[in-house]
């Protein structure tokens, strides 16, 4: 690190939906200067522990959870870990002397942005979705720049710090894109639930496949399920003879993502900005219990846009989700309307507009 030319600290995680924009951000540091030390700031139970350092991240952990809806144990021990967690952090800065502290939520954002505050380090948060979750409510209180996806959410921070951004995606989603594909003699489905996976789509795929027998010669799926439910769908695409390549975890999301032709997935902001990124369709089943019911509202605006279709959890089952996919497999001027629409929603320069303004603070320009 002791030749870097700049060093970005990037602090959060968790879920994919946190630590992938953060991935964004990093990428387009060292697009423009490869000496640029990164550090991503995070914990041992995020999936940045599982994954920063297959892509060549270096990760220094802290400990410390959420305290938000939990029982009386956990919340006890969560408020206990914040001074310990914002005394990691303060070693963590101290040693590797960041230019600048990103915070793109998760546990570990706020006592690293908080510690980097009080430290007189720039500071910079990044908010995927359209409300915010209450660490980044207080959080735009004390950072220097703050960065939203979605212009109504600008009005739950200073006006003078905001600026509308979109969410960052990975460049190798618009790299993928571009590249010319090879003809083939069916069509893919790329099927996900957030980088844990989702029991009820998965539930809902091995309903359907009885079903999906019938066009078994037309179709693949690449499926990643999570961990716990891995076998049992294995298990189920064998039993139906669909052909399926099922994966815990997929590494390779910008190959998964344009191979595909339709998406079955949640409605996270970051899912919705990659996929738009690539151009593809997509079926968005929301998660119910998202804060704020964000993820309903992200999947609405996406079919209201006509770059997907909505169908809620509680309207699920495999019968549904095979009618819609049968559908969709049959029009195919409807499959590639919904793709033009997608992309019409993307906003590939995000990480450019994030790189840039963080610049400005870190030479105060701010």
């Amino acid at each position: 690190m002791s030749e870097a030319t700049r060093r970005i600290a990037i602090a959060g995680g968790g879920t994919g939906g946190h630590l992938f924009p953060g991935i964004a951000i990093a990428e387009e540091f060292l697009r423009r200067d490869n000496r640029t030390g990164i550090i991503f700031i995070g914990t041992k139970r995020g999936i940045e522990s599982r994954l920063l350092g297959r892509l060549g991240y270096e990760l220094r952990e802290i400990d410390v959870e959420g305290v938000k809806g939990q029982g009386g144990k956990a919340l006890i021990r969560g408020a206990y870990q914040i001074p310990m967690s914002m005394w990691q952090s303060r070693c963590i800065l101290k040693e590797f002397r960041p230019d600048i502290v990103v915070g793109v939520g998760g546990y570990a954002s706020g006592p690293a942005v908080f510690a980097a505050h009080f430290m007189g380090i720039p500071t910079a948060i990044a908010e995927q979705n359209a409300i915010p979750g209450i660490t980044n409510k207080i959080l735009g209180n004390f950072a220097d720049k703050i960065f939203v996806t979605y212009e109504q959410t600008q009005t739950f921070f200073p006006q003078t710090k905001v600026i509308v951004s979109g969410n960052p995606v990975r460049a190798a989603l618009a790299a993928k894109r571009r590249e010319e594909k090879e003809k083939k003699n069916y069509q893919q489905l790329l099927v996900f639930g957030g980088s844990q996976g989702a029991e009820a789509i998965n539930k809902s795929i091995i309903d359907m496949l009885p079903q999906m027998q019938s066009i078994k010669n037309k179709i693949h799926v690449l499926h990643q399920t999570g961990a716990r439910q891995l076998e049992e769908v294995t298990k189920a695409y064998e039993q139906f003879g669909i052909q399926a390549k099922v994966e815990p975890f997929i590494i390779d999301m910008a190959g998964a993502y344009a191979d595909a032709d339709i998406i079955i997935c949640r409605a996270g902001a970051t899912s919705l900005a990659e996929i738009t990124a690539a151009g593809k369709a997509a079926i968005l089943i929301p998660y119910p219990w998202a804060a704020n019911d964000h993820q309903l509202k992200n999947a609405e605006a996406m079919a209201s846009a006509g770059a997907a279709i909505l169908i809620q959890q509680k309207e699920l089952g495999g019968g549904k989700l095979f009618g819609v996919i049968e559908e969709l497999l049959r029009n195919e001027q409807k499959l590639r309307q919904m793709e033009e629409n997608s992309l019409k929603l993307s906003r590939i320069d995000a990480a450019k507009t994030i790189v840039d303004n963080c610049i400005k603070l870190i030479v105060g320009k701010n």
